[in-house]
C-alpha cells in the first residue's frame, strides 16, 4: 500500500456519510417545510374555502398521495383565534361509539346514551361559537373505514335548528372507497352536505425526483447522493407513493453506506424493496 493511500475504515452512519445534519425522509418534517405541489396546494385551498363558509368537504385521494400533508396543511391555515380543529381517526366504530370517541376529542364526558351525547356534542359545538367566539372542525381520517350508519350520523350532529344553521364543519379525508361508499342511496342525504369533493393524484415522475431533491436539502443535503439510475428506480418501484418514497430512499441510503458506497444506485434501490416489502 502506498504512503499516500488512506485505508477504509468501514461504514458510518448514513446520516453523516452523505452530509445529512438530520435524518433524511423522515415523517418528522414540519410541515412549512414541506414541497409545495400545485395540486395538493390547490386541494387545500378548497378545504380551506369550505371551511370558511361553514360548510363540509371530502378530500378523496389513493394512499400516500399526501393527505395527511394536506390535512395538516389545512389545520395550520386555519387560526386558533377563529378556529377550533378536532382531528379524530378511529373511525370503524358503531354510531354510538363514534359518539364517544368525538365526544373525547372535544373534552366532553361521553357518558349517556346515543340521543343524548348527540345534544351534549350539538350543545359543545353551539357554545363554541357562542361563547368562545370560535368556528368548530371536525376532521376525520381514514375515512373510507366508516360503516354506512356511522357516516349517516353525520347528518344527525350537523343538523341545527331544524338544518337552518350552519355551525360545524366536517372534513371527512379517506381514500377512493370513500366516494363509493357516499354514492349509496341511503347516504344521499350526508353526500348533499359536502360542499366540494378534492382530490390528490401519486406524484408523476418528474414529481418525485424533484421530491427526493427536496428531502436530501431539508436533510443537509444540497447535492442527493443518487445516480440517475436510482431516481429513476425509486419512481419505478413506488410509482409516486410519497410514502414509498421515503422508505425506499432512506433504506437504500441505508444499505449504500453499509456498503461503503460512494454513490446510491438502482441496485441499492432493488435490494431496499426486497427488505422492505415482502
Amino acid at each position: 500500500m502506498s504512503s499516500t493511500t488512506k485505508p477504509k475504515t468501514g461504514p458510518k452512519d448514513f446520516r453523516s456519510r452523505w452530509g445529512f445534519h438530520s435524518t433524511p425522509f423522515s415523517r418528522e418534517l414540519p410541515i412549512e417545510r414541506r414541497l409545495p405541489f400545485p395540486h395538493i396546494e390547490q386541494a387545500v385551498e378548497a378545504l380551506y374555502q369550505a371551511v370558511l363558509l361553514r360548510e363540509s368537504a371530502a378530500l378523496i385521494a389513493p394512499a400516500g398521495s399526501g393527505k395527511t400533508v394536506a390535512a395538516r396543511s389545512l389545520v395550520q391555515r386555519l387560526p386558533e383565534a377563529g378556529f377550533r380543529v378536532h382531528y379524530v381517526k378511529v373511525t370503524n366504530l358503531s354510531r354510538r361509539d363514534m359518539c364517544r370517541e368525538i365526544a373525547l376529542a372535544l373534552g366532553c364526558p361521553p357518558a349517556g346514551n346515543f340521543p343524548s351525547l348527540v345534544r351534549r356534542l350539538q350543545e359543545r359545538f353551539t357554545t363554541a361559537i357562542e361563547t368562545d367566539g370560535v368556528r368548530p372542525v371536525l376532521i376525520f381520517d381514514d375515512s373510507q373505514e366508516f360503516r354506512p350508519v356511522t357516516l349517516g350520523f353525520l347528518k344527525v350532529i350537523t343538523n341545527f335548528e331544524m338544518d337552518s344553521r350552519l355551525v360545524v364543519s366536517v372534513i371527512l379525508i379517506g381514500q377512493p372507497a370513500l366516494r363509493r361508499t357516499l354514492q349509496l342511496e341511503e347516504l344521499e342525504d350526508v353526500a348533499r352536505r359536502i360542499a366540494h369533493y378534492a382530490e390528490l393524484r401519486l406524484l408523476s415522475r418528474e414529481e418525485s425526483h424533484r421530491y427526493i431533491e427536496h428531502r436530501c436539502a431539508v436533510a443537509g443535503n444540497i447535492a442527493p447522493p443518487f445516480d440517475d439510475a436510482a431516481f429513476d428506480a425509486i419512481f419505478e418501484l413506488s410509482r409516486g407513493n410519497l410514502r414509498a418514497i421515503d422508505q425506499l430512499a432512506r433504506k437504500a441510503l441505508e444499505i449504500a453506506s453499509a456498503a461503503d458506497e460512494d454513490v446510491v444506485g438502482a441496485p441499492h434501490l432493488v435490494e431496499a424493496r426486497k427488505v422492505l416489502w415482502p
